[in-house]
């Protein structure tokens, strides 16, 4: 086998080891046209393979009732009881429920957003939490009687949902080449066939080891070495999909590529904008924290294309949050709590045109000689780039930020007065941001606004990344990355005795690029839905299914197991709150949170199946069969004690120095961050102020920019349900969400069934059968669900510099369909769910 050639690597920061979120090039830019991927356009859209990729085309019992007017309250608790009991029984899932995000429990296998250091709740979840646990801890189970009884391709007719409900995997499974069925295997010929094809390649890098978010750290840190050990930096990962471009530019701009702020410090700041979010769905327990800073006097701004009703109103059901657990009943059955204090209606990827518009409303108050909140001491001491910044916003016209933000100046004004009144501000943001072709400005953008004022390293002030999956940061600080850090790659050889790759790896995009042409041929991934969470369907599937072999280590059935390589493994794995009992007893794992947390997860559940076995194991035992006697690790130690992992990880990676004593001790602590000290390790040793371009999109009479967004009833691509109460749409996935005047011009209906296209450099892609429901969205905006929506995203269209999927920006038009459907929606609901309550201004 040939191994990998060599290449300068960016040493990264020492201290915390971000060296791995690092300009890249758009790919569109490195390649010349002939060796580019073939576009998706080329590809038959209607062939097998393309849509047995896909959901059904159904628009299923899809209505429009009353969207929820709060957050959470009643139907919260009613819906944990409901996917508890139904999934679990009322023992278990009180039992389980008990011991979600607590030091002696296991930490919450859905969000990333942080527990709270002291007094943890007897409740320490939310309604979504709840959701995830319950679906991993179903007494279904799928045994191999199932996949006889149904051949791939009768699954893959199937929704997600309906793949979803059917249970736990239990047992090792295989498909042969050209086999209709997967057959049982066992857990050595499974090794073995990884290893044999892995061993036969001509180099290390015809493969690629894929990481999820639900990964903890243990496991990351052993599939990195692994693969290092291997010969490869190809370890592509969900992060790639969902923060890159926020790691990209803070690393850029403040020298980490990890939010500053923590709970204490949002739970205390005076006003907190929050950017391309939806916190109700997406971490709910997000909103307590919000709560807790609205009690404290801050002030919200949401900054976003749709009113998301978790950004105007909660009614918390924790009775814990109360002082007198009598005012629970009357909150539960009032109208709850206002958040959102100021709604700003920004246009798809307008949001460094409104960033703009703020910040020229303080520069020219400045100007006037009246209060601006412009920290000069601040700047000057600790930060570059002002002086082209103050240039850019000048030569910005108020015509141009109020064309591409669809906002009103007086909008701009009136936020700009909210953050003039503020001396600790915090800027929070999610996908909405960064999954758009700008996304690395976007989030520069978010670090000026907070960088004139000075809102970075005191307290109650800085940046908040609010990362989806639980251990998605944690995996990455663990060393899932395809471009390392030298001074890692350095300390991993010293600790392993062997000398790491230095050419740089395959990210998630470039994976796909790679399996479409042939360069990667075995596709190994730890968790996750690779296939319904990665852009371009019909491309991504085209690619899988040209992998010789495609192995994943999985708790459900998902649709990432019916589209395969010549040979595909289904690997079932412990879940979360499973225990997880080795040679030398019972084990924990560590997870990373939002705010750079590290703390424990131990399953208490009996698991699914004898024949299951841990992230850890199979790693560890697929490791050991592979690299035989070119490794001296001892795999099977760390397989029977994670406690030796973690002696490993704490003398290669900075901040886990005595890493079991700490948690013995103090059960969970803090990794360093600079920037919150005013430290910043950029490559002048100061933050910078980044100048970035409004998007021009000059869209044509007929197109709308679409985001691509969740329901309320699942989690990434996991479907737990087919309501989506707070947008008031149940039964059903496949809507599109328009701006009544938007469809008022264009002569469409509410209930109106059309294909949505999307275009992109001359391609076109075609998702078929959306029922249009009119939405209190911006202006030439459109929304839609994933996963059935990313056969709109192009493969191409990618972040620059950090090679994100601009799955929230996709230039798309409207044509009715086929069948000329027009549903009957309710006109009263309609009208109620455009007319809720939200704190605009002109």
């Amino acid at each position: 086998m040939k191994t990998s050639g060599t290449t300068d690597v960016i040493q990264g920061d020492e201290q915390s080891r971000d060296g791995h979120y690092r300009a890249k090039q758009d790919l569109r830019e490195q390649m010349p046209p002939s060796d580019r991927p073939k576009p998706t356009a080329e590809l038959d859209p209607n062939d097998a393979i393309s849509l047995q990729a896909q959901n059904p085309f159904t628009l299923d019992k899809v209505r429009v009732g009353s969207a929820s007017e709060e957050a959470a309250g009643i139907p919260a608790i009613w819906n944990t009881m409901l996917y508890g009991i139904r999934d679990m029984g009322p023992i278990r899932s009180s039992e389980a429920f008990l011991k979600i995000n607590h030091v002696t429990g296991f930490d919450c296998q859905s969000c990333a957003w942080p527990s709270p250091d002291n007094k943890r709740k007897i409740f320490e979840f939310c309604e979504n939490g709840a959701k995830a646990v319950s679906d991993e801890s179903t007494k279904k189970r799928i045994t191999p009687e199932f996949f006889a009884r149904y051949s791939i391709a009768d699954l893959a007719a199937q929704s997600d949902y309906w793949l979803n409900q059917q249970g736990r995997l239990t047992s090792p499974m295989v498909r042969q080449p050209n086999a209709t069925h997967y057959q049982p295997i066992s857990w050595p010929e499974a090794f073995s066939m990884i290893a044999n094809e892995l061993n036969s390649l001509d180099s290390p890098d015809e493969a690629c080891f894929y990481t999820s978010g639900k990964t903890t750290n243990e496991p990351a840190f052993l599939l990195q070495l692994f693969a290092r050990q291997f010969g490869t930096n190809n370890l592509p990962d969900c992060s790639n999909m969902c923060h890159e471009s926020s790691g990209v530019a803070m690393t850029e701009s403040l020298g980490i590529g990890k939010g500053v702020a923590t709970l204490e410090d949002m739970e205390s700041s005076e006003l907190i904008f929050i950017f391309g979010n939806n916190p109700g769905t997406n971490h709910p327990r997000m909103l307590t924290s919000l709560q807790k800073a609205k009690d404290q006097g801050a002030k919200i701004i949401a900054v976003n294309p749709l009113p998301e009703v978790s950004l105007m109103r909660v009614t918390n059901p924790n009775p814990q949050d109360y002082g007198n657990p009598l005012e629970l009943p009357f909150a539960l059955l009032g109208k709850g709590q206002a958040l959102a204090d100021l709604y700003l209606p920004v246009r798809v990827n307008g949001d460094v045109a409104a960033i703009k518009g703020i910040l020229k409303d303080l520069f020219e108050r400045e100007r006037a000689g009246r209060p601006s909140a412009i920290d000069h001491e601040f700047i000057q001491s600790f930060t570059q780039g002002f002086d082209e910044l103050l240039g850019d916003i000048e030569a910005a016209s108020w015509e141009e930020i109020v064309e591409e933000s669809g906002l009103t100046r007086n909008q701009l004004h009136t936020a700009a007065d909210m953050y003039v009144a503020s001396k600790k501000t915090i800027c929070a943001w999610c996908l909405g941001v960064t999954q758009q072709r700008n996304g690395v400005d976007n989030v520069n953008m978010i670090v000026n606004l907070l960088l004139v004022g000075g809102h970075m390293g005191r307290p109650g002030a800085g940046t908040v990344c609010v990362r989806g999956h639980s251990n998605v940061q944690g995996d990455r600080t663990m060393g899932i990355w395809e471009r390392p850090p030298k001074p890692f790659l350095e300390a991993l050889g010293k600790e392993f005795g062997f000398a790491p790759p230095q050419k740089w790896g395959y990210d998630t995009v470039e994976s796909l690029h790679a399996m479409f042409d042939g360069s990667v041929k075995v596709f190994f991934a730890i968790s996750g839905n690779f296939l319904s969470n990665v852009p371009d369907t019909v491309y991504s599937a085209h690619a899988m299914q040209r992998c010789k072999l495609t192995a994943h280590v999985s708790t459900k059935l998902n649709r990432s197991h019916l589209i395969t390589g010549e040979r595909a493994l289904i690997l079932p794995c412990l879940g979360r709150s499973e225990e997880d009992m080795q040679a030398t007893g019972k084990q924990f794992l560590t997870v990373e949170d939002s705010m750079a947390i590290i703390n424990p997860s131990q399953g208490f559940l009996r698991p699914a199946s004898p024949e299951l076995m841990s992230d850890v194991a199979i790693i560890a035992r697929l490791a050991h069969v592979t690299l035989g006697s070119r490794t001296t690790t001892n795999w099977l130690g760390f397989a029977a004690d994670y406690n030796l992992i973690r002696d490993a990880i704490s003398r290669v990676i900075p901040g886990f120095e005595n890493f079991n004593a700490r948690l013995a001790s103090e059960k969970f602590f803090y990794l360093p961050n600079a920037a919150k000290h005013r430290v910043f390790k950029t490559s002048t040793g100061k933050a910078k102020l980044i100048v970035c371009p409004i998007p021009k999109h000059d869209l044509k009479p007929d197109e709308f920019l679409l985001t691509t967004i969740r329901t309320h009833d699942q989690f990434n691509s996991t479907i737990y349900g087919l309501n989506d109460r707070y947008r008031g749409v149940f039964g059903g996935r496949r809507v599109i969400l328009l701006n009544p005047l938007d469809m008022q011009e264009r002569n469409l209906h509410a209930g109106q069934v059309v294909d949505i296209y999307s275009h992109f450099e001359g391609e076109v892609r075609k998702a078929p059968n959306f029922a249009i429901v009119p939405y209190a969205i911006a202006r030439r905006s459109a929304a839609a669900y994933y996963p059935e929506t990313n056969v709109l995203v192009p493969i191409r269209s990618v972040a620059a510099k950090s090679n994100q999927p601009a799955s929230k920006c996709v230039r798309i038009t409207l044509t009715p369909a086929a069948s000329g459907i027009t549903l009957d929606f309710s006109q009263a609901a309609l009208d109620h769910n455009m007319h809720r309550a939200v704190p605009r201004v002109p």
